[in-house]
């Protein structure tokens, strides 16, 4: 143990108040990794509960103290062995952390229940030994990224900036649920990852209305503690994109008084692993994050630094246009503002019933197109913000044709349309089941067919008022519902010569989990699936439509 590592115990004071890439190419890096971790010293850290959590201290040469760096993850605290070296030529202290109940690290695993409380304890230890100046800095992607917004909000005295790359501000309503439809295959596949068992993910799954266990360990409902400064980066293919907008959002102009001001926000070209399919974004922006940028964060809020880094604009963001790779248009750029979203015209485009997509309402008093979906055949996921695998704006057109799978397009573009913010669907449906789906796709049509996914968002029928407690309500079949489908948001110049395209379908498996349409309780897996006669109204009373921010500023 080096010389000036002394640990001590947490303080009596105490209050209760993906990922991490880990980059591991160990051919590669065995040699380097072997000479970093020789300056590694592993400790148990006790919490105020007595689990003892496995840390990992890496310390520069020279004495200290020093500034610290802090990540605690569930992906193997060993994997920043190779990485410690880059800090300490910057003057940090390096410390990472296996969360509670993963790899070496004791304790039950419960993915984020304890890490507001284990990241407050860790934080305020590290403020007690001593290698640590007591300026604090945390970090992560993902997973860690998640459990550095909690410790932030615990709110631990000696915490003092963080930089936290695609993290939800909210683990049940832009992560486990979107529209109050479970995201199979990125929550269902990463808690089997975790080692969660079949039967607690099945718990998860049906458990689709806020309950009071989603409030205590959902960083939305303590998100008002953050005092500190905190680096928002995020990717527009990213499965938590809306996440970290809202996460910027809410500290820079809502939240608490210490914080506001004092936040950043990039928001890149980039997905939850590599894009897939034919299109590329040059300086897209990295899932880890730039790390030179980082430092720049750590230097200013934790050695004092005057690098300049809080007089630029606050908000920095990729505007996608045109990029099949090959012929990337130059209308693909980093644009830089003050503010967060740009000045826009919101403006509707209306279903048709020549299947166009037009600036002006329908006329025919009554029209109307119903569909059969078949929980047993659902759409295949093609594409999306999807974690890993099939991520990004890949080709609609490799769905097929299909009866339950309805296309609206634009007449082809005469000149650009810009635009930049959320996006919402008014969509008016009718069902003959008591419960069902409804999936909407936001599409870039290039001039030769192709359908570059931008967004994709569902809506389960029952949620259509809220997915708080009483707020759940089964469809009266045959009555038409105004659904109001929170779509996200994007950055998306729609170049001329493109059409803008909206699908409408009521799956996108295994994306989402496909509704049983049978109107039984969520815990109900005996109940069986039956057919919905799904109806999509678009007419002179029932104006189903697509609200587009569309940009009304000059940008550079």
């Amino acid at each position: 143990m080096p010389a000036n590592l002394q640990i001590t115990s947490p303080s009596d004071r105490q209050k209760s108040h993906h990922w991490l890439i880990a980059l591991v190419l160990w051919p590669m890096l065995m040699v380097s990794a072997l000479s970093y971790a020789q300056s590694r010293e592993t400790v148990m850290v006790p919490m105020r509960d007595g689990v003892n959590l496995a840390t990992n201290i890496y310390l520069p040469a020279g004495e200290g103290p020093w500034p610290v760096v802090l990540t605690r993850t569930p992906y193997d605290k060993d994997g920043l062995d190779n990485r410690a070296d880059t800090y300490h030529e910057r003057g940090y202290a390096l410390v990472s952390q296996d969360v509670r109940g993963r790899n070496d690290s004791e304790g039950e695993n419960r993915p984020f229940e304890n890490d507001m409380e284990d990241g407050y304890d860790t934080v305020e230890w590290i403020a007690e030994q001593d290698f640590s100046n007591g300026k604090i800095g945390i970090f992560g992607t993902s997973a860690p990224g998640i459990t550095s917004n909690l410790a932030a909000a615990a709110a631990p005295p000696h915490l003092t900036a963080a930089y936290v790359t695609v993290a939800p501000d909210s683990l049940f309503y832009r992560s486990r649920f979107i529209g109050g439809v479970f995201k199979e295959s990125h929550s269902g596949g990463w808690l089997r990852g975790q080692g969660v068992s079949e039967e607690d993910i099945d718990a998860y799954r049906a458990r689709a209305v806020l309950d009071d266990q989603w409030k205590n360990t959902d960083f939305l409902f303590y998100r008002q503690n953050v005092e500190i400064p905190v680096y928002n980066v995020g990717g527009w293919h990213d499965i938590y994109a809306e996440g970290s907008l809202s996460n910027y959002l809410y500290l820079q102009k809502e939240g608490n008084p210490a914080a506001r001001g004092k936040q950043k926000l990039f928001m890149g070209a980039f997905g939850h692993g590599t894009l897939q399919g034919d299109l590329t974004y040059p300086g897209g922006g990295l899932i880890s994050g730039d790390q030179e940028e980082q430092f720049r964060w750590w230097d200013y809020w934790l050695k004092g630094i005057d690098n300049g880094i809080m007089d630029e604009p606050p908000v920095h963001f990729y505007m996608m246009a045109s990029a099949r790779k090959g012929n990337v248009s130059d209308k693909n750029r980093v644009i830089a503002s003050d503010h967060w979203p740009l000045n826009q015209s919101l403006t509707r485009y209306y279903l048709q019933p020549d299947m166009r997509l037009r600036t002006t309402p329908p006329v025919k008093p009554e029209h109307a197109i119903t569909y059969t979906f078949d929980p047993e055949n659902p759409v295949p996921t093609v594409g999306g913000q999807n974690l890993g695998q099939d991520v990004g704006p890949r080709d609609q057109r490799e769905i097929g044709e299909r009866d339950d799978y309805l296309r609206f397009e634009s007449m082809t573009l005469t000149e650009d349309v810009v635009v930049a913010g959320h996006i919402d669907m008014e969509l008016y449906v009718s069902s003959d089941a008591p419960d069902t789906d409804f999936m909407v796709k936001l599409v870039d049509i290039y001039p030769d067919g192709y359908e570059a996914l931008i967004l994709d968002y569902p809506l389960r029928a029952r949620f259509r008022n809220g997915q708080e407690a009483g707020n759940e309500a089964m469809l009266v079949p045959g009555e038409t519902y105004k659904l109001n489908i929170n779509m996200w948001s994007t950055a998306q110049t729609f170049e001329a010569g493109h059409k803008i395209g909206v699908h409408i379908t009521s799956s996108n498996y295994p994306r989402f989990a496909v509704n049983p349409n049978n109107g039984a309780a969520l815990d109900d897996s005996r109940t069986p699936a039956v057919e919905a006669r799904n109806t999509i109204h678009l007419d002179s009373d029932h104006p189903s439509a697509i609200i587009l921010p569309v940009v009304t500023e000059t940008l550079d």
